[in-house]
Order: C-alpha cells, then structure tokens, then sequence
C-alpha cells in the first residue's frame, strides 16, 4: 500500500476518534490521534495478518493468531484508535463504531476481552502489564516454530510503571529477537508534561543498558518515516536481541488546537469543537 492511500486512511481513522469521543462525551482523543500514523503503518502495511474472511465479509480471528504477527495495546485508553482501525482493516463493522462506550457495547473505554471483540486478545489499560504479555506471547511463539513478531505499545507516562522494568529486564535476558517494543513519546500523561509528573531521564541509555537494540523514529506522525522505522526495526530482529522504537508524537496530532497539551488526554470535545476537528480532517473513506 502506497504512502498516500495510509494517510487517507490515517484521516479517516482521526475523523472516527473525534466523532467517538465527542458521541458519549468521554474517551481519551489525545494519544489516540498521536497514535494513529502508527497503528495504521502496522495493521495495514507491516503485519502479517489472516486475511481469511467469514461469514459477513469481515476477517476471521481467533485468539492464539497462529502463524500471525500480534498486536498488544498497553496502554488501553487510546482505545478509539485502535477499534477504528481494526473496524477499517475489516475485522468488523464499521457502523460499529458509533457504540463506543455505550451500555453493552463491546468497545468499552478499555478493551476487555469478555466482549469478544475481534482483534482484541488482551484487556488492557491497567497500565504497565502490556510489554509483560507481549514477551509471554513472544516466548511461545518462538516455542511453537514461528516466525512471526509480536509487537506492544507502550505509553510514556507508563514507564513510570515498576513492571515496566522488570519485563525490560526479562525480554533481553530470555533474547526475544521476535518482540519490537514501542513507546509513545509525547511527554504527556493525565496529570501533566512527564518531565513534571516524574522524568523518565534517558530512555534509550535505559534500554540500551537493560539489553535491547533502541532506535528513534523522530516524527510519529509522519507516515513516511512511521513505516521506514517499522521496516529498520524487523530488519534487526532475529539478532538475539528485543527492538524498542522512541516513537516521537504529538499529542492530538491532526487538531490543531488539541496538540501538544495534556488537556486533551480525557477530554472529549464539544459540538462546537468537534466542527473545528473535522474541518482540518478530510473525509476520505466514508464516516461510519
């Protein structure tokens, strides 16, 4: 798929988190519009995928993903982002959407797994558990013979978390050269800029000390260099090593007056706000 068919997509998917959070007046639009150009790269040019499809015409899943690569979203909150592009790469309806966050719906604020929701294998938003499953995966993936590679993503604001570290230091020690780490680095959380609330320091000298191979990618919300880190990365596994990416956002990415500010990690937009939103974000795919 070509640059410019993800970035329509990439619009689209933004249209869908604004449209979302503003529909039930909750949600988080800040990381999961930073997050986008990154989780679009992935399910729609870097992973292997089952591309069967089911009754209905969406893809068929089932929980263990044999012989595919697996996505888990730690940090759940952003969860707009991730149901949009599940919806829009087919695993279920796009209509769909527009329940987020309703009574009995199955896209809750954080994704559970008794909703059986497909493309979702993990609960998760309980901050700092998501790189521990990806290396439980990541081992039994590499039990089982496969060669495929299990990705996670990580918030900031999480690596303040203590499990955080002891899975940092399990992933290098069990070599895990099938597992690319990710960590969102906007310099936001909920109570403020990371570097007021509790400085993570020197993230890379960090991990490097810790056993993994780091790279940047300097600007996460351009698609070009999204999918150029992603391709540097899978070009380094296999090497005895786990990969982490410093993925450099913006939070809010795409709204002008959302960038940049913690104010809008929980914060939904009002009908006023929400016209502005769409304004500067092309419809290009259909809303829902």
């Amino acid at each position: 798929m070509q640059t410019k068919e993800l970035q329509d997509i990439a619009s689209q998917v933004r249209r869908d988190i604004v449209r979302m959070v503003h529909a039930c007046q909750s949600g988080h639009p800040g990381g999961s519009l930073g997050c986008t150009d990154l989780l679009v790269g992935l399910y729609f040019q870097q992973m292997k995928i089952n591309n069967r499809k089911g009754k209905g015409g969406n893809l068929t899943f089932n929980m263990d993903g044999t012989n595919e690569d697996l996505f888990f979203l730690s940090n759940g909150h952003i969860s707009p982002v991730f149901y949009s592009v599940l919806a829009h790469r087919g695993y279920f309806d796009k209509a769909e959407l527009g329940t987020f966050r309703k009574i009995n719906s199955r896209l809750q604020g954080h994704p559970t797994t008794h909703e059986h929701l497909p493309g979702i294998r993990i609960a998760s938003g309980s901050l700092g558990q998501g790189l521990s499953v990806a290396i439980g995966a990541a081992l039994a993936k590499r039990l089982n013979g496969e060669k495929t590679t299990i990705y996670c993503l990580m918030g900031d604001g999480e690596q303040q978390e203590g499990q955080v570290w002891e899975a940092a230091q399990a992933a290098p020690h069990h070599k895990l050269d099938n597992l690319i780490g990710i960590i969102d680095l906007n310099g936001q959380q909920i109570d403020g800029p990371t570097e007021k609330v509790m400085s993570n320091r020197d993230l890379k000298a960090k991990y490097k000390a810790f056993g993994w191979n780091v790279l940047d990618i300097k600007d996460g919300n351009d698609m070009e260099q999204v999918i150029t880190g992603l391709r540097k990365a899978k070009r380094l596994l296999g090497k005895g090593q786990p990969v982490m990416i410093l993925l450099k956002t913006e939070m809010g990415a795409g709204v002008d007056f959302m960038m940049g500010s913690h104010k809008w990690h929980g914060v939904a937009p009002n009908d006023e706000q929400l016209a502005a939103a769409l304004a500067q974000l092309p419809e290009t795919l259909g809303d829902y």
